[in-house]
């Protein structure tokens, strides 16, 4: 090796082998997170290496979708009860007011408008 060579790699190496752990760090914490998840881990040509089909599995996935359908019907319901209380509430209030003024004996703006 020819000493203008080691200044260099005195340079190089550090940043190579940082580069190298976080290369290693980083495939660590996606395996990690693929495990904690629930996915299944991939071999050397990406196939699964422990695919969940199991009964468990199966079971889970068809009550969390008839929940998913229970909850979708409940938020339908919710969506049509808001809708009639925003009805009530925007319109009831226009009449409301017509109905108080009218108690109070004043004639109601509009019709002011009207007369003149």
């Amino acid at each position: 090796m020819s000493p203008a060579a080691i200044p260099i790699l005195n340079t190089v190496l550090p940043f190579a082998a940082i580069v190298s752990v976080a290369g290693v760090g980083g495939w660590v914490v996606t395996t990690w997170m693929r495990i904690k998840n629930g996915y299944p881990l991939d071999g050397a040509w990406g196939q699964a290496v422990y695919p969940k089909t199991d009964r468990e599995s199966v079971e889970r996935v068809k009550l969390l979708t008839q929940e998913n359908a229970q909850l979708r019907a409940e938020l339908g319901s919710v969506k049509d009860r808001l809708a009639n209380v925003e009805r009530i509430v925007t319109d009831g209030g226009y009449h409301l007011d017509r109905q108080i003024e009218a108690l109070r004996g004043e004639s109601d703006p509009a019709d002011k408008e009207t007369q003149q």
